[in-house]
């Protein structure tokens, strides 16, 4: 069997489509599957051993007939026999009926019903995987959403355990994130080089004797660069791509990230995180707390700007408990 499945948005989004991907294997283990990602979202998928290709497609730009042609002419070529789209689109719609798909399925929110053979119930206000793992609904699988998890390449593992090493990270660490929140569908939102600082002096203060590590990316860098300046010699990790990322996160004995894809690699390997949080509602990006031992907690900024989120209340929720 092959399926396809129509993914729009940023890594975050990939990472929380993971435990879909895992069902759809386990339902199906021999199938073969393929997403439509975002160019900027392809990279989520170096952690994820479910899929067999990624087809790089621009949902956001102007496309000409010629770019949905072409898109059009791979899901024909293929033959895929089951796809899941994300975001019920008129566009993608049509695209997903000209292409003569057996199974086709959405959300009932669509407002092309008739072009689909199958549609699920949409309840937005759940987790956000949860909602993605509703559509496999339409192929008869009722399971309940798997944990979100990510597979890490061995060679990504020995590149943090080499840059652990330099950094004379000897045991446990802290691991900083001082770039923008990315919320699903919603513009990048920083937090202020100030408060990071904030943060910064006060683990350095009561907790000498755990490292504090910043995690440098390319949206990261101008934020680290001011920390630099002012705080002078700071440990800092520059990985390469999204598996060195994960491999950095799995070492550590905290996270502290503003929403986005980090703090989905937190959740996914397990790593106590402390989410700081400006748009996104902590229902809707963290999964559900385990009574006995919340590895993923959230903060939530009050005016919805994570500018406006004070390092002290984040400091409480740390030492507070």
């Amino acid at each position: 069997m092959r399926i396809l499945a129509l993914v729009p948005g940023g890594i975050s989004e990939q990472l929380l489509f993971f435990p879909t991907l895992d069902d759809i294997k386990r339902a199906y283990p021999e199938a073969e599957v393929s997403v439509v990602v975002e160019p900027r979202a392809t990279a989520a998928y170096r952690v994820c051993k479910q899929v067999n290709s990624v087809i790089p497609f621009d949902y956001e730009s102007r496309n000409s007939p010629s770019d949905w042609a072409n898109l059009l002419g791979i899901m024909r070529d293929r033959e895929y026999e089951v796809v899941f789209l994300t975001q019920p689109r008129w566009s993608e719609s049509l695209l997903l009926w000209l292409s003569g798909i057996p199974t086709r399925i959405t959300y009932s929110t669509t407002g092309t019903p008739w072009l689909y053979t199958a549609t699920v119930p949409y309840h937005p206000d759940q987790y956000q995987a949860a909602l993605y793992h509703d559509l496999l609904q339409g192929i008869g699988v009722k399971s309940t959403c798997p944990e979100l998890s990510v597979n890490l390449p061995k060679a990504d593992l020995d590149w943090a355990a080499q840059k652990r090493e330099k950094l004379g990270l000897q045991k446990g660490y802290v691991l900083m994130y001082p770039g923008p929140a990315a919320p699903l569908n919603a513009d990048p939102d920083p937090y202020p080089v100030a408060s990071w600082q904030t943060l910064i002096q006060d683990f350095q203060s009561k907790q000498p004797q755990l490292p504090v590590v910043l995690l440098q990316t390319a949206d990261s860098r101008s934020a680290i660069g001011e920390l630099s300046a002012s705080q002078g010699s700071l440990k800092i990790a520059g990985p390469g791509n999204i598996g060195q990322t994960a491999a950095m996160v799995a070492g550590a004995d905290l996270v502290i990230t503003p929403d986005c894809y980090v703090m989905q690699l937190a959740i996914a390997l397990n790593v106590f995180t402390l989410a700081m949080l400006g748009a996104s509602e902590p229902s809707r990006v963290l999964p559900k707390p385990a009574q006995d031992d919340p590895r993923a907690v959230g903060i939530q900024s009050a005016s919805s700007r994570l500018a406006d989120l004070k390092p002290e209340a984040v400091l409480e929720k740390v030492w507070g408990g």
